[in-house]
C-alpha cells in the first residue's frame, strides 16, 4: 500500500505528463488534415483509354480515439489527486515540543498552514525592537516599561565677568575685558524610558518559533507517512462524460 508523501511525489509528474498529453492532443484536433480520409478510384471512358491508379489517405486521427485517450491521462491524474485528497482528510499527526504535546491529530492541511504562519512569526519577532545595549535597564512596574538609573547632571548658566587687563590712570580709563563664565545653576535628573525588548527576550521568543517550526515539520513529515487508499474516480467521471 502507498503512503501519503509517495502519492504526493507522484502527482506532480502526473500533472505534468497530463498536461503534455492534451496540449499534443489539442495540437493534433487543430490540423483538419489529420481527420481527413479519402479513397478515389478511376476507371476509364473505354478500354483504350489511359488507367490510373487508385488514390487513398487514411484518417489519422479520430475524434473517439481522442476522446478515450484524454480520458486514460486525465484518469490517472483525476485518480491520483483524489488519492491524495481522501487521505488528506484523515492523516493527522500530533505537534510536540520537547515531549510535550501542544496540539494533537492535527490534519495536514493545518500543518501546512502553520508552516506558513510560523515563518511569518519569525520575521516579525526578528524586527521587534531591542533595548539600547548601551544603557543598563531595569523593569518598571508602573510604566509596564523599561528604565534606566537617574542620572544627575549639572545645568550652568553663562555669566559676564570683567577682566582689568590696564588699571586706570590720569591720562586713561581702565581697559577692561567682559568674559562669560559657565555657573552652576541647578541639576537635571535624567530618567530614561524605552518600551522595546532586551535582546535576551527576543532571542528567547525566535528560539520558541523555530522549536514549534521544527515540530510542525516533523509532525507534517509523519502525517504524511501515513498509508493511503488508491481511489478510483476517473473512470466514473469519464465514464458520464464521454460514454
Amino acid at each position: 500500500m502507498a503512503k501519503l508523501n509517495q502519492i504526493i511525489a507522484v502527482e506532480k509528474g502526473v500533472k505534468a505528463k497530463s498536461q503534455q498529453d492534451l496540449a499534443s492532443v489539442r495540437h493534433g484536433l487543430q490540423k483538419p488534415a489529420l481527420l481527413a480520409g479519402i479513397s478515389r478510384t478511376y476507371q476509364p471512358k473505354d478500354e483504350e483509354g489511359e488507367q490510373l491508379p487508385p488514390e487513398s489517405t487514411r484518417v489519422q486521427v479520430g475524434a473517439e480515439q481522442v476522446l478515450r485517450d484524454t480520458a486514460a491521462t486525465l484518469t490517472r491524474l483525476f485518480d491520483v489527486t483524489a488519492t491524495k485528497d481522501w487521505a488528506n482528510c484523515t492523516a493527522r499527526a500530533d505537534i510536540t515540543v520537547e515531549g510535550r504535546v501542544l496540539v494533537s491529530d492535527v490534519p495536514v492541511s493545518y500543518l501546512l498552514f502553520l508552516e506558513k504562519q510560523l515563518a511569518d512569526v519569525a520575521a516579525f519577532v526578528r524586527k521587534l525592537p531591542v533595548l539600547d545595549a548601551a544603557e543598563s535597564w531595569a523593569q518598571d512596574p508602573s510604566t509596564d516599561s523599561w528604565k534606566t538609573e537617574p542620572v544627575r547632571t549639572v545645568r550652568t548658566k553663562k555669566v559676564p565677568r570683567n577682566h582689568v587687563k590696564a588699571e586706570a590712570t590720569e591720562h586713561h580709563p581702565a581697559q577692561v575685558e567682559v568674559y562669560y563664565e559657565d555657573v552652576p545653576v541647578g541639576y537635571w535628573t535624567t530618567v530614561k524610558f524605552s518600551g522595546a525588548l532586551p535582546q535576551r527576550r527576543v532571542n528567547e521568543l525566535l528560539e520558541r518559533v523555530e522549536k514549534l517550526q521544527q515540530a510542525v515539520k516533523f509532525a507534517r513529515e509523519e502525517a504524511n507517512g501515513a498509508e493511503v487508499t488508491d481511489q478510483h474516480v476517473g473512470d466514473v467521471v469519464f465514464g458520464y462524460l464521454f460514454g
